[in-house]
């Protein structure tokens, strides 16, 4: 089924009328259906987060357009797997975008979720997916290109009509400092990198906790208690991890982080009280200078 085919007949609910146009901006696509108003949002959202790992094997599930976890492997079944463990709970039912090939045997892994998002699905994998009624996008647009078709994001209020630029923000090496006395490992700075360009997708206030290269938490949209509830999601996994937030941090959450036993927070700033309390706390703090406020 190709774009011209595509149909709303209503939007996130069924009262809701929608409708669906094609413009200049769109990437090169195919979907085995008709896809919904809420589809096509569950599907750019994992997009917009695989084009940040367009060239390693990624893996990025969301449910009600909410990021659920991220995930990277050497191999794409090991990013899978990863993933799968992170959330298992949100995985059925789920979104699934990767950044390779899908193979019959990474399609079995994904019998349990909606809407599977490839660059490219091998033949049996799509007999695999047909024979068990599973949906599957094909994106034939290199993953690479992906942010070239980020359009101006607009929003329509009865204020008046709010435009702004597409958030292609990258991490600077002027801005991206260690400001604390204890450093980060390597792994651990690999871990940082790849928390933040998680979070830049997250709704704030984000917190996204990751060691390994894969999140153990994904804290999104709430406005008070936002790192204990990712801390507490996380569990016992929060030990030796790297907390992300798209915002500054308070001196409660750097505490709360260290009963969490989070060994390095990479925040936009922090200010001598927030670095001195880490110092004390033998917790490493990476600034990135930017924030990545979404709403």
């Amino acid at each position: 089924m190709n774009t011209e085919d595509f149909e709303i007949t209503f939007g996130a609910n069924a009262h809701q009328s929608a409708g669906f146009e094609k413009n200049d901006k769109m990437i090169d696509y195919t979907s085995s259906k008709k896809l919904s108003f809420l589809d096509i949002l569950s599907v750019t959202q994992g997009l917009n987060v695989i084009s940040e790992f367009f060239d390693v094997n990624a893996v990025v599930t969301v449910k009600h357009t909410g990021i659920c976890a991220v995930a990277l492997g050497k191999s794409l079944e090991e990013a899978l797997t990863s993933s799968l463990d992170s959330n298992p709970v949100d995985f059925i039912g789920a979104d699934v975008v990767v950044s390779a090939e899908v193979d019959s045997d990474i399609a079995k892994m994904l019998n349990k979720t909606n809407i599977i998002v490839a660059p490219k699905f091998t033949k049996n994998a799509i007999e695999y997916f047909e024979t068990h009624d599973i949906a599957y996008v094909t994106i034939n647009t290199p993953l690479k290109e992906y942010k070239k078709y980020l359009s101006e994001e607009t929003k329509v209020t009865p204020l008046g009509t709010l435009v702004q630029a597409p958030n292609l923000g990258e991490l600077n090496k002027d801005t991206f400092k260690v400001v604390t006395k204890t450093k980060p490992t390597v792994e651990q700075i690999e871990d940082a990198v790849f928390a933040w360009k998680v979070a830049k997708h997250v709704k704030s206030q984000a917190i996204v906790i990751a060691k390994d290269l894969k999140t153990s938490a994904v804290s999104q949209g709430l406005q008070t208690s936002f790192v204990e509830h990712a801390l507490n999601y996380a569990c016992e996994k929060t030990k030796d991890a790297i907390m992300a937030s798209d915002m500054p941090l308070s001196l409660y959450d750097i505490n709360a982080a260290a009963q969490g036993r989070i060994a390095l927070v990479i925040v936009p700033s922090a200010s001598k009280e927030i670095i001195a309390a880490a110092d004390k706390l033998q917790m490493a703090v990476i600034t990135t200078g930017m924030t990545n406020i979404l709403h």
